[in-house]
């Protein structure tokens, strides 16, 4: 008799292994976010509409870089699966470095470039002072974010998902801590949600830095070495692809703050909320997708194919168990999620129209996000950005409408839907096919 999810699977004890810490590893780093987003939205709507711009721009800025982590995942496995830990190791120390570099180019880019860019947000009125504050304080924390993007991405590697864990857990602590201290008791109001932010980020990075480099223990042994143009390069030609397929992506929602923005204060701090609910219970999905990253990929470098397939499939099952369960509680809880973030009662009406999509997109999200580990599992990031070129252009064009037709909220959440449906079906079809690049057929 098949069930959605069987109960024994020869599997389940690696995918648990590393899934497991990695849930909690993803489920407490966007608490960052979400912990500004509950203390500054009791400033007032204004801050939190800020803050919502804000983490659209930072997102755009310094998501398209999280090739650092999905490139250097499956490298590494593949690496150690065909015994060759040095090479492993080498690839730690030049995603280090790129992540260091493409920080600060950021960084820059963002303090000389913060006033036109808030403009194309929308950012006007009584928005715009907090929203230019937040955003010339926060982008400081742009180097120490690539750089444990880059740790994630080796530890993940090494298939050791309790480490970040626990440092991500410490760097949410620091955050925790210093944001009611800084926003109210300091009276620093949104720059001291900035503040608090750039303080804990920094303090995860050089955590990292001193365990890989320094500490050096397990399977890599990162070398102090310098950087190297050539020893980058095969990051960057594959974070290109990434590049154009996480710009995609992140462009999108960013487009859909843009929209949402340009519908008033009340619709924008209301799709910030939703935005931070959606995505908070969506990433803990991404446990198993990193599962699938770095087990996959070592299965390859073993030349097991038989095995990597019936661990996607496996790791498919749970994604679609988790998505079902985690819909029907948040469609259940939203009436009392949604008063968390704030006290005003028509912002609570607003953001409790966009629950049922939170809801009924989770089972939807598991599946994206699982197909979408397993792909990159298999370093398909060329096939990756092409099926995500199709998607957004599908959500692009329903939130090109919504702008021009006035179909508010209604229209911005329904192309996020539609958005995932694509990917549904763009990674579904090869997956069951039997036509994955580097899998099944050639790269």
């Amino acid at each position: 008799m098949h069930t959605l999810l069987p109960l024994k699977h020869p599997h389940d004890r690696a995918i648990l292994a590393m899934a497991i810490p990695a849930i909690g590893s993803l489920a407490i780093d966007p608490l960052v976010s979400l912990v500004d987003t509950i203390f500054v939205g009791h400033l007032g709507t204004a801050e939190l509409a800020a803050l919502g711009i804000n983490s659209a721009i930072f997102a755009m800025a310094f998501i398209i870089f999280n090739f650092l982590a999905y490139a250097t995942t499956p490298k590494i496995a593949e690496h150690l699966g065909r015994n060759r830990p040095e090479e492993a190791s080498q690839v730690v120390a030049h995603a280090l470095w790129l992540a260091t570099f493409c920080g600060v180019l950021m960084t820059g880019l963002l303090l000389v470039a913060a006033n036109p860019i808030l403009d194309l947000m929308g950012a006007q009125g009584a928005v715009l002072k907090p929203a230019q504050t937040y955003l010339h304080i926060r982008a400081f924390a742009g180097p120490a974010l690539l750089i444990s993007t880059a740790a994630h991405g080796a530890f993940r590697g090494i298939q050791d998902t309790r480490t970040p864990l626990w440092v991500t857990a410490l760097l949410n602590l620091i955050n925790l801590v210093l944001d009611p201290l800084l926003i109210f008791g300091f009276g620093l109001g949104i720059a001291g949600a900035a503040a608090a932010t750039v303080a804990a980020q920094w303090t995860g990075a050089l955590i990292f830095v001193w365990l890989l480099v320094l500490r050096r223990r397990g399977p890599l042994h990162v070398p102090r070495i310098g950087p190297s143009i050539a020893g980058m390069l095969p990051l960057l030609r594959v974070g290109s692809a990434l590049l154009l397929r996480t710009g995609a992506l992140v462009g999108t929602m960013t487009l859909a703050t843009a929209v949402a923005a340009r519908q008033g204060t009340q619709a924008v701090a209301a799709h910030q909320v939703a935005n931070q609910i959606w995505g908070f219970f969506a990433l803990l999905i991404d446990a198993l997708a990193i599962a699938g990253q770095a087990l996959l990929a070592g299965f390859i470098g073993r030349g097991d194919i038989a095995q990597a397939r019936a661990l996607g499939n496996r790791l498919l099952q749970w994604g679609l168990a988790c998505g079902l369960t985690l819909g029907i509680g948040i469609w259940l809880t939203g009436a009392w999620i949604a008063p968390i973030f704030t006290s005003d009662t028509e912002l609570v009406a607003l953001i409790l129209t966009l629950i049922p999509f939170v809801a009924l997109l989770q089972p939807l999200n598991a599946a994206v996000f699982v197909w979408d580990g397993l792909f990159m599992g298999t370093q398909a990031f060329r096939f990756l950005a092409l099926a995500m070129l199709i998607s957004t252009a599908v959500a692009a064009s329903i939130l090109a409408a919504t702008h021009a037709l006035g179909w508010g909220l209604f229209g911005v959440w329904s192309a996020i839907t539609a958005l995932m449906l694509v990917r549904a079906i763009t990674l579904g079809l090869p997956w069951w096919l039997k036509r994955v690049p580097g899998l099944d057929t050639a790269p």
